[in-house]
């Protein structure tokens, strides 16, 4: 009876043991996790200056006729405003073009007294994933 009490004690405090451990890791992942917030071009150019030098992740629209394979640039349409952007040190992915509702990742930066953003990631997806 003493031997069994004690490989039940010894289950009991394993069990708890790796329970705290999965506790413990859960909280790391939620605390060391930086949720990533997707902001409209409408949403940025409001006030640029707060999201200046930043690295920031846009939702919009490829304006038609703005792309510039030369210059490696395009406009990226809010509802109501326009940012230049810039992807000269990225390739584009497949399924990019105008008309289409893209994500942008760069660093928004202002240059002769216009906002751009410097593309370091474009990504498309279903035009589903971006319509409410």
């Amino acid at each position: 009876m003493h031997i069994a009490t004690t490989v039940s004690n010894a289950r009991v405090k394993r069990l708890v043991g790796v329970g705290l451990l999965m506790i413990g890791l859960i909280i790391l992942m939620y605390v060391s996790v930086d949720p990533e917030t997707q902001y409209t071009v409408d949403e940025v150019l409001e006030s640029p200056e707060k999201f200046a030098d930043d690295e920031l992740h846009l939702r919009g629209v490829v304006k038609s006729g703005s792309l510039d394979n030369s210059s490696h640039t395009f406009i990226l349409e809010g509802v109501h405003s326009e940012l230049l952007v810039s992807f000269s040190e990225i390739s584009v992915p497949d399924g990019f073009q105008e008309g289409k509702t893209i994500a942008v990742k760069g660093i928004l930066s202002e240059s002769e007294s216009m906002w751009e953003l410097s593309a370091n990631e474009i990504q498309t997806g279903c035009p589903s994933k971006y319509e409410s």
